[in-house]
């Protein structure tokens, strides 16, 4: 149940583009123009040498009809257009002409009012498809589908039906042939009229006033069907013309009416309604919707698209100028730390896990004091501890009151002024704790971040989890360093001092992200907190979606909380407002708004895949992707680590940031709904070893006894 929701919301968001894309001609759209002419044979001879008003609703007596004498039916297509429309209009009202618009169905869903307009002004509709094909080249099934959506469009936008239709691409009767004839007989069956034109002002190639009006102007005083446009570019001159036009056949004393009225028929509109009139109605509102959510996303994906760049290059500046500086010859934080620190592993049921913790912390080559807090586990995990009978290792003992209560027992029992906290499944180097404690050299130190690594990175979701502590971990934290706003010391690896924690009252449980939550009091309290890239700890990370969705849940919803509860160092003064001015948007936009963001990128490339530009997408995808290698490849190099582990990258950029992302709108649905997230202990292996442990060792150590 927990996937549920984030999923429906990703999957309406998806319907949503989906719908967009269909109604608004970017998907079965025409691709192919008109077809070439081809022979006449099947074509009567009374429709090639008749009017333009063509009738197969009579399939055996077809008819090509002319308007009456003095008469001109003035029609525009590909309407309507939000710009140009509306001066149509204002034209023929300002001259007391009517005529007739044939609208494209996805045009008409985007400008439902234009549609009403047309109508309530006196014109009449007709179809001119959904979204412009030849017709010639479609079934049967694709032409209803056609005819059925801009039918849809219209009765939603104007509560009418028309019977009136103008074929993409059509010309002149005489132009009928063996291609375009059968969807004429084809649409009289469904009762259409197919409607072509006497006179064709050719406006869309803007020839000029003067040609215009000449192309359109009947050389008798038969009536005449004129062809027009509204829509497909710049009409300045088809206003310019219409400014002449129509009064000049007003004074020859030509009529501008509707179609029906020029025949001598009854009205080409009929009126829909009850449940087809609120099916119409409801297909506009769901048009609207996904327009709208779709606008909206567009503008999210230029802001993804701009922060994927500040953010990268600010990172590789910031990752350059800190390990330039910290890697320079000399380079030392203060004095030389050389006296002891105690370092505290809180503990519940790490059977699996805790020797090799242990035994790596007692190859360590800095003096320290090892207090194992054993948080009620069931499994044995003291006695494991307490049978290994190495010096300088405590084990305490305490009910199960979870971490934070853990660490502050442990915080008690320390002898030390500095103290090195560490996850009871995280193995350390030799190298490790001397390393993490050296920046205490400079007093400003109140706290140190490790180097985190996976140790388990031989499956696939290890190996994406070993990129994603490399790249968006480890470089965030040469970047937030530089920047003075560190927003987490890692569980697996941290050291405090130990004045320091007594000072902000020590590990909070207001959070279920303790490690975000003291970081940020430190920063509030004045204390500065750095990275030690050199301090390595190697930890198991979860190797199931399932255990991944747990733990990532409970950071990312930690994370909110700890965000909330420091929200009034935004108003502070001192250290505590730099950091809340400062670090709280910067830590609140890249943790927290940016990973919800990213899978835009995603969502765009099926967008543009399905409805095109398909070569554009897939460029603008590939450079995000490529800007995420050379920010990855660099990282890696940062790390010393082998670039082979990238070989997964795009596939962990498809996969992997899309369970985070549902992970994460998880967290803010619970967050929204004041919803309680519980502590989840993931299931160990052990399969992380100390580093030079010898094969066997962990297999040795298991058998030890129980209790």
């Amino acid at each position: 149940m927990r996937y549920l929701l984030p999923s429906l919301l990703l999957v309406a968001l998806m319907a949503m583009l989906m719908l967009r894309g269909y109604v608004h001609n970017e998907i079965g759209s025409d691709q192919t123009g008109a077809r070439p002419p081809v022979d006449q044979t099947t074509v009567p001879e009374n429709v090639l040498k008749g009017g333009p008003v063509i009738d197969t609703r009579d399939p055996k007596k077809p008819e090509a009809r002319h308007v009456k004498d003095k008469h001109v039916v003035i029609t525009f297509d590909d309407g309507p257009d939000p710009k140009w429309t509306p001066k149509v209009l204002d034209k023929l009202k300002e001259y007391g002409a009517h005529g007739v618009f044939f609208v494209v169905g996805s045009n008409a869903t985007r400008y439902p009012d234009l549609v009403k307009r047309i109508v309530d002004e006196g014109h009449e509709l007709g179809l001119h498809t959904w979204n412009h094909p030849d017709l010639s080249y479609q079934t049967r099934n694709g032409i209803d589908s056609q005819f059925s959506r801009n039918q849809l469009a219209i009765a939603g936008a104007a509560g009418v039906h028309t019977s009136l239709f103008r074929p993409p691409y059509s010309s002149f009767a005489y132009a009928f042939d063996d291609a375009s004839w059968p969807v004429a007989t084809y649409v009289g069956e469904l009762g259409y009229l197919t409607v072509v034109n006497d006179t064709d002002s050719e406006d869309w190639k803007r020839p000029g006033v003067d040609a215009i009006i000449k192309r359109a102007t009947p050389k008798t005083t038969k009536g005449t069907v004129v062809l027009m446009h509204d829509s497909g570019g710049d009409r300045t001159q088809t206003l310019q013309a219409l400014d002449k036009f129509l009064p000049d056949m007003q004074k020859r004393g030509f009529k501008f009416t509707n179609l029906t009225e020029a025949l001598g028929t009854t009205s080409a509109h009929s009126p829909v309604t009850g449940p087809e009139l609120w099916k119409s109605k409801a297909f506009l509102v769901a048009i609207t919707v996904s327009d709208g959510i779709t606008d909206t996303l567009t503008w999210g994906l230029a802001i993804v698209g701009s922060l994927v760049i500040a953010r990268f290059g600010l990172m590789l500046i910031l990752s350059f100028a800190h390990a330039r500086r910290v890697r320079k010859r000399g380079f030392r934080w203060g004095p030389e730390i050389t006296r002891p620190v105690t370092v505290l592993v809180p503990a519940y049921n790490e059977r699996e896990c805790i020797a090799n913790t242990v035994r790596s912390l007692m190859s360590s080559d800095h003096p320290i004091e090892v207090i194992v807090i054993d948080d009620g586990s069931t499994d044995g995990t003291a006695d494991i501890v307490e049978q290994m009978r190495i010096p300088n290792v405590r084990v305490v003992r305490q009910q199960n009151a979870g971490k934070p209560a853990a660490l502050n027992n442990g915080i008690r029992h320390a002898r030390y002024d500095i103290i090195v906290m560490m996850d009871g499944d995280t193995v350390f180097e030799p190298s490790t704790v001397r390393e993490l404690v050296q920046p205490f050299g400079d007093p400003r130190v109140g706290a140190v971040a490790g180097n985190a690594k996976v140790g388990n990175r031989d499956s696939l979701i290890g190996a994406w989890q070993h990129i994603e502590y490399v790249m968006g971990f480890n470089l965030d934290r040469r970047l937030y360093d530089m920047l003075g706003i560190m927003p987490t010391i890692p569980g697996a690896i941290g050291a405090f001092r130990a004045d320091a924690l007594h000072r902000v009252g020590g590990m909070s449980e207001d959070t279920l992200a303790e490690d975000t939550d003291i970081t940020m009091a430190f920063h509030r309290d004045g204390w500065k907190v750095v990275y030690a890239e050199n301090a390595r700890a190697w930890t198991e990370a979860p190797e199931s979606v399932q255990q991944l969705w747990s733990q990532r849940y409970r950071w990312s919803y930690g994370t909110m909380q700890a965000i909330w509860k420091h929200r009034r160092a935004f108003i502070e003064k001192g250290p505590s407002g730099r950091f809340g001015r400062v670090g709280l948007p910067i830590v609140s936009l890249f943790m927290i708004v940016f990973p919800l963001l990213a899978p835009l990128i995603d969502i765009f490339l099926i967008y543009g895949l399905v409805f095109g530009p398909t070569g554009k997408t897939v460029i603008a995808w590939f450079g995000v992707l490529m800007l995420q290698v050379i920010c990855a490849a660099y990282a890696f190099k940062l790390d010393k680590e082998k670039m082979t582990h990238l070989l997964s990258f795009p596939l962990q950029q498809i996969l992997y940031r899309q369970i985070m992302y549902v992970v994460l709108l998880q967290s803010w649905i619970t967050a929204l709904t004041g919803g309680r997230l519980r502590w989840q202990k993931l299931r160990r292996t052990g399969v992380v070893e100390a580093p030079g442990a010898l094969p066997g060792q962990r297999r040795e150590e298991e058998r030890w006894p129980v209790g």
